[in-house]
């Protein structure tokens, strides 16, 4: 079931904070996904050249260990370019690379910035890990400058969804976050003052030869970050109903397919007083590759 905006901030929305930044604080553990991560921001850098805007000062918001940076170094020369993450081990790993303007450890929705003092926000699948979506674009709209432009790309409630029929099968816990639908995320940035948000989604689907190396390249993606996660290991039989489980989605060319669902959204920000009161059109696309 979508979630609303009023669900997102209610108290039993699933992620827990603390062990988001527990996950996060060896930056060894999720190394091996970073292929999926490079590739959505090539993805994003496609979109971003379609929009001509030429920031002065650029956050990126959920940056890791500053894989990004190249990128947007190369999209926009003469930004000053910030970087910005909860977990201070992956911050770590940045070194002080040129044209960094800076690197900090912070909450995405209690950013140490003065407000309209960014030309750009740029998030590449961090969204999905904080509790109050709401609170955060809210916060991303007041240190944006007007006509300033916010670019991030999430997960849909696609993404894993194979794995999360397959823990189904074998225990009773929840094992995949449940990634909001699109048309709650434009709700949400409607709601935190974004005006004409537009959002499109695809589904990229990874193939896997060994069941192994895909629960391996799931864990590294970060982990189970619930609240009502299982606290304890899995029992053996469990665990061998959930191998069996998955082998029998292998599709006729013996590989398994795990879908990846993301959305992409871009909005610019607007200060005119008429805002809330005018009527907002939202756009939404979607197609698969």
């Amino acid at each position: 079931m979508p979630l609303s905006a009023e669900q997102m901030i209610s108290p039993w929305y699933p992620v827990d904070p603390a062990r988001v930044r527990s996950l996060f604080a060896v930056p060894s553990r999720i190394s091996a996904s970073a292929f999926l991560r490079r590739e959505i921001a090539d993805r994003m850098h496609e979109r971003l050249a379609m929009i001509r805007i030429a920031p002065t000062k650029i956050l990126d918001a959920g940056c890791g260990e500053g894989a990004d940076l190249p990128l947007l170094r190369k999209r926009f020369p003469d930004a000053d370019i910030i970087l910005l993450d909860a977990s201070h081990a992956m911050l770590l790993e940045v070194g002080t690379p040129e044209r960094m303007a800076g690197a900090v450890c912070a909450d995405f929705a209690e950013l140490p910035f003065a407000h309209a003092s960014l030309g750009m926000l740029w998030a590449n699948l961090s969204l999905h890990w904080h509790p109050d979506l709401l609170s955060v674009f809210s916060a991303w709209k007041q240190v944006l400058k007007k006509e300033g432009m916010l670019l991030f790309s999430c997960f849909g409630p696609q993404t894993l969804s194979p794995l999360r029929a397959a823990f189904q099968q074998v225990d009773g816990y929840e094992h995949v976050l449940p990634f909001m639908e699109m048309h709650d995320l434009g709700d949400t940035m409607v709601k935190a003052g974004f005006t004409s948000p537009v959002l499109d989604r695809e589904v990229v689907n990874v193939t896997y030869e060994s069941v192994t190396k895909l629960l391996s390249d799931v864990r590294s993606l970060g982990g189970n970050a619930l609240h009502a996660r299982r606290r304890g290991l899995m029992g053996k039989s469990a665990w061998v109903n959930l191998l069996d489980y998955l082998e029998t989605m292998r599709e006729p060319d013996g590989r398994i397919s795990l879908p990846f669902e993301i959305i992409y959204g871009h909005a610019f920000c607007s200060f005119s007083g008429q805002e809330r009161r005018d009527e907002v059109p939202l756009h939404f696309f979607s197609h698969c590759r």
